[in-house]
């Protein structure tokens, strides 16, 4: 661990224990806690596959595709990336290969570890796949506001030849809005790899990381009752900590009860006050893409490449409620 500031340890124990939880993955991302269930989803991109994790059961394969259901076989990386549940309890997921934010069809409340959806393209019905009539480049990751609405990134890791393929339609990477009428908004367009996105506990400031070893950094936009962005800044620029020594980019991030920030970066994961200040680095040896709070709250999830990890904290991820004292 980097210690940056006292506070760190309030967050993170010294005696800090990374556990493997499994192993094996082309790139592991995108994982979310399923908390009716007890268990952890989590997408291998390359592989269009969703992991299932549970104590008992372990890691095994469980949505299939996950994010390309097209007949014709595809190269790059065409599966899932971000996951969240909805207010509903229903899986919400950005598909490369679909080019589209899209939701499983069968509820999660309805399916157990025996009777994981098959090899259907009908799985999943379509949120919004396109913006001013004109395909996504592929859906990145997203976060769920209060008020129902849905954001989401749109770099263009999902296509195959990546910036530079004949398929895209846009021409810019955006960060947009999902209303709950169905409507898209573009709200920012001038970040060069849009990637992991994450909102404060009130729901008033969003987060963007952009996944660009030349403009590595994290950006913060106050958040309108209106839906729109303003007030843009740098809430903390890596760029200089980019090395092949530090393995990694400003990608996927969680947000904890207080606000602060745990989102991966160049060598690990970076952790933030909710103000911004870097407070330390939970230094890992392989390019973390995602994290994810889980089981009581003090759980962190961690997809790190080719591993599912998890480490114990002192600090409670959002959403979690603090358990009734004895």
């Amino acid at each position: 661990m980097e210690v940056h500031d006292p506070a760190f340890h309030s967050l993170v124990p010294e005696d800090l224990k990374l556990e493997v939880l499994g192993e094996g993955y082309s790139w592991s991302e995108g994982p979310v806690w399923v908390a009716d269930g007890d268990y952890l989803l989590f997408s291998d991109v390359p592989q269009n596959v969703i992991y299932r994790w549970h104590e008992t059961d372990g890691v095994q394969p469980w949505i299939r595709p996950s994010g390309y259901t097209g007949s014709t076989p595809r190269e790059g990386e065409p599966g899932s990336n971000g996951l969240v549940i909805d207010a509903e309890g229903r899986l919400l997921l950005c598909q490369h290969g679909d080019r589209r934010v899209a939701r499983l069809a069968q509820p999660l409340a309805e399916l157990t570890v025996d009777t994981a959806p098959g090899d259907n393209a009908d799985n999943f019905e379509t949120v919004a796949d396109r913006f001013d009539g004109k395909r996504f480049n592929s859906p990145n990751d997203l976060v769920l506001h209060p008020s129902g609405d849905l954001y989401f990134t749109d770099p263009p890791y999902g296509l195959v030849g990546g910036a530079d393929s004949p398929d895209r339609e846009l021409d810019h990477y955006g960060v947009y809005r999902i209303a709950t009428d169905g409507s898209v908004t573009l709200l920012h367009d001038q970040l060069s790899r849009p990637n992991g996105i994450a909102l404060s506990p009130d729901g008033t400031t969003l987060y963007v990381a952009n996944s660009d070893p030349q403009a590595a950094l994290w950006m913060a936009w106050t958040l309108g009752e209106d839906g729109t962005l303003s007030d843009g800044r740098v809430l903390h620029d890596a760029t200089s900590q980019v090395s092949d020594e530090r393995p990694g980019l400003p990608d996927g991030m969680k947000i904890d009860a207080d606000g602060n920030l745990f989102a991966t970066g160049p060598g690990g994961i970076w952790v933030f006050s909710a103000d911004g200040k870097h407070l330390g680095t939970l230094r890992l040896p392989d390019p973390t893409a995602n994290c994810a709070f889980g089981e009581d709250g003090r759980s962190l999830f961690v997809t790190s490449n080719h591993r599912l990890l998890r480490v114990r904290l002192n600090s409670r991820g959002l959403g979690f409620d603090e358990p009734p004292a004895s």
